[in-house]
């Protein structure tokens, strides 16, 4: 079996809900149940890359559905995937890729495996609440002196302080991360080192629930060119440029060779092009790039 590091980045909302919501947000994003993380179900990235693959060994890499449960499993599955970075309004720099020690502590524990040279440290201190770990080049700090009424950064209503002597640890990981998400832009290299940052578990998951982005919906009346009644809703998506991450799994038997040339050669065509994920496609959501590694 062979395992890929799979990153999605969403170049527009992306919205992989769970249905009908019971709270004040009507079409809520799904989100772990623990840890109340957003995440994109496998099933929404096997599927558009099913429906793309016009190879002839489809079911065999994809695998066969049935209404009657004898349908049979492909030679490639896809676990969920997981929230890597939150774009969040800053003040300096427009936005931050922002993540937190948990994030990044649990994606270490997946990559150890699978990378052996330069993986970043594998286990991330975590910072005060009011503290933020960015690289030293960073665009998110503030060039004023620093006084008790002027912070160094500020991410949505929040201020915080810099911290000099993380921004080692920040490189690394930064580093490490850049050349698989942007491997091909130099551009958006130094665009993503300048925004990245590091900031508190607490803070991290307070910032999941205000810097989503909500969006209100309606229905016109064809008559009267009013709100039918009704027909207002709020719908929930991940903001353009949020990253996510997971799992890509290659399993073909040894004695079909001609299944695995169709894999290594066929596959990596679907992703060469941003792809369409999750809902509300008609509307321009969930259109991303797919990167596997």
């Amino acid at each position: 079996m062979t395992t890929k590091l799979v990153f999605v980045h969403a170049l527009s909302p992306l919205h992989a809900g769970t249905g009908q919501g019971s709270g004040v947000i009507d079409l809520p994003i799904a989100r772990e149940k623990a840890t109340n993380l957003p995440y994109l179900p496998g099933s929404s990235l096997k599927g558009p890359l099913r429906d793309s693959y016009t190879g002839a060994r489809k079911d065999e890499i994809f695998g066969t559905a049935s209404d009657n449960a004898t349908g049979s499993a492909g030679f490639v599955q896809f676990s969920d995937l997981r929230l890597l970075c939150m774009p969040v309004r800053s003040l300096y720099g427009t936005f931050a890729w922002v993540t937190s020690p948990y994030i990044l502590n649990r994606l270490a524990r997946e990559i150890k495996d699978l990378f052996t040279e330069n993986i970043p440290p594998s286990w991330i201190k975590t910072p005060d609440v009011e503290q933020c770990f960015v690289a030293a080049n960073s665009a998110l700090k503030s060039n004023l002196p620093k006084s008790a009424k002027h912070k160094d950064i500020y991410l949505e209503d929040l201020d915080f302080e810099y911290q000099a002597d993380q921004a080692e640890l920040v490189t690394q990981w930064v580093e490490w991360l850049k050349k698989r998400i942007f491997g091909d832009s130099p551009e958006w290299q130094t665009m993503f080192v300048e925004r990245f940052c590091i900031v508190n578990d607490d803070v991290f998951s307070f910032l999941l629930n205000t810097a989503t982005e909500i969006t209100a919906r309606i229905r016109l009346n064809d008559e009267t060119k009013t709100v039918a009644d009704g027909q207002l809703w709020y719908e929930e998506a991940l903001p353009a440029e949020s990253i996510l991450t997971g799992l890509m799994l290659i399993a073909p038997p040894a004695s079909k060779t001609e299944v695995g040339d169709s894999i290594k050669t066929e596959l990596p065509r679907l992703w060469q092009k941003p792809i369409q994920l999750g809902g509300k496609a008609t509307v321009g959501r969930g259109i991303c790039r797919v990167i596997v590694k």
